[in-house]
């Protein structure tokens, strides 16, 4: 089955944001991020804002109070609130509905290569579909991630954490997944020694190969089958030659 679709799933610091790109570019596809969340958003005529806020990890205090801007408030009774409209957080459901539907719609034109969202879950099960996980060390994610933020591994190493513990959440909340596992996709790429550019072209050659029109111009290196070795042969002992009886004993 022809590869249609691309979903790159990535932990910050791994490079995935800019890999996607590239494989985006170079399949000639659709790049696709937040375009999911706007899609999602024009479709069922609810504000983009209240769409990504779905995705972010916040506690239930912090959401409600959110809201107040957006849902109309009745009165206070104690120290509590009163919202007008009881489904305002039970719309929360429908949102993450919207996202999900919004990337089977982008997967449905096909051509695309979508970063982020949990793609690979959500559309699992396609046969046109590549899943992709980019991840590397968490040296080299705070590392990296502290080279774009002015050098503090410390703050860097901080942010790693709180995006880790999102995505986890994100991927519970979603999909009611306990944890993200590689067999959740077709391919792992550890960018802890691979670049950009080798990172790409391993997912390049793996979707042509899925659609079963390998480029000839990428070599991969075919190694014989090992042969069983051979045990040396024993040298055979040499015979000892045979002492002739004297003639007088001879009859």
């Amino acid at each position: 089955m022809q590869t249609r679709i691309v979903a790159i799933s990535h932990a910050w610091g791994a490079g995935g944001d800019g890999i996607g790109r590239a494989v985006a570019e170079r399949l000639g596809f659709r790049y696709v991020n937040e375009e999911v969340i706007t899609l999602a958003a024009d479709k069922n005529g609810v504000d983009a804002a209240i769409v990504a806020d779905v995705e972010r990890r916040k506690g239930l205090l912090h959401r409600l109070v959110e809201s107040l801007d957006r849902v109309p408030v009745l009165g206070r009774i104690g120290d509590g609130i009163l919202i007008s409209d009881a489904n305002a957080i039970a719309r929360r459901k429908d949102m993450r509905a919207f996202i999900v539907a919004a990337l089977r719609d982008i997967a449905e034109a096909g051509s695309a290569v979508i970063v982020a969202h949990a793609a690979s879950i959500a559309l699992a099960g396609r046969t046109d579909l590549l899943r992709v996980l980019i991840t590397a060390s968490d040296p080299t994610r705070v590392k990296r991630l502290a080279d774009g933020t002015g050098g503090d591994l410390v703050a860097a190493g901080k942010f790693m954490a709180e995006s880790d513990a999102a995505r986890a959440d994100y991927f519970r909340r979603f999909y009611r997944l306990k944890q993200e596992l590689p067999t959740h996709y077709d391919l792992v790429v550890n960018t802890d020694a691979l670049d950009l550019d080798e990172a790409v072209d391993i997912i390049i050659a793996a979707a042509h190969r899925r659609s079963g029109d390998y480029p000839t111009n990428i070599l991969v290196e075919e190694r014989p089958a090992r042969a069983k070795p051979r045990r040396p042969a024993r040298p055979r002992a040499k015979s000892r030659p045979r002492a002739r009886r004297p003639a007088s004993r001879r009859r």
